[in-house]
């Protein structure tokens, strides 16, 4: 494994939407390179810094994850649902057009089939956004992310389960719990252990040690 691999692997671990990212790759770099220069093979450099998940978590006990404000939150959603709305506002027009280029008879058809294919591509949307990033474009705005209890990136399976709600039409009982949970954590995401946490309280990264 080269430097550049390690420091990848260890910045994968971490959302990408977290606070001095790259500062700490900046850093990890350049703290490799500086035993390197002391005659440490890098085999054994990337041996004493460890198993990259666990070093990417010692970062990640370093920045405080701050508990989001319901305002916040209430208006993050409130955007992704315009934004999905959106989306399907576009969808099926275009399937209604479609429909009416075949015959008139179609365009309730047609309407219908693009709400159903929006309604799908409005919840992947979600679930690719919060994977990949950490953030829709609603927390973004709201400067909010989305990450593990740790503080970590969260996996593909954790986003879907965090969408479960839309599609078990329990949605409204699955915001409730964050009125009554210590993290202000949905059911789903307590079940999915995952959490928001707003994105401005930080601290300087520490330098990785053996």
């Amino acid at each position: 494994m080269t430097t550049e691999q390690y420091v990848q692997a260890v910045l994968s671990h971490m959302p990408a939407s977290m606070p001095r990212r790259e500062q700490i790759g900046t850093e990890l770099r350049s703290h490799i390179v500086e035993r390197l220069e002391h005659g440490v093979p890098l085999d054994e450099v990337l041996r004493q810094l460890g198993d990259p998940a666990v070093l990417a978590d010692s970062y990640l006990a370093e920045v405080p994850l701050a508990l989001p404000q319901h305002g916040r939150r209430l208006l993050a959603k409130v955007i992704d649902t315009c934004v999905v709305l959106f989306g399907i506002a576009i969808i099926a027009g275009a399937a209604i057009g479609s429909a009416a280029l075949i015959n008139d008879e179609w365009i309730w058809l047609g309407l219908v089939q693009g709400i159903i294919l929006g309604g799908i591509l409005g919840s992947m949307y979600t679930v690719m956004a919060e994977w990949r990033y950490g953030q829709t474009v609603g927390k973004y705005l709201c400067d909010l992310r989305v990450v593990r209890e740790s503080g970590g990136r969260i996996s593909f399976g954790q986003s879907v389960v965090r969408q479960l709600p839309l599609f078990l039409q329990v949605g409204w009982i699955d915001a409730m719990f964050v009125l009554f949970t210590d993290r202000r954590q949905r059911a789903f995401e307590l079940l999915s252990k995952t959490r928001v946490v707003a994105g401005g309280a930080v601290v300087e990264p520490h330098r990785a040690t053996a």
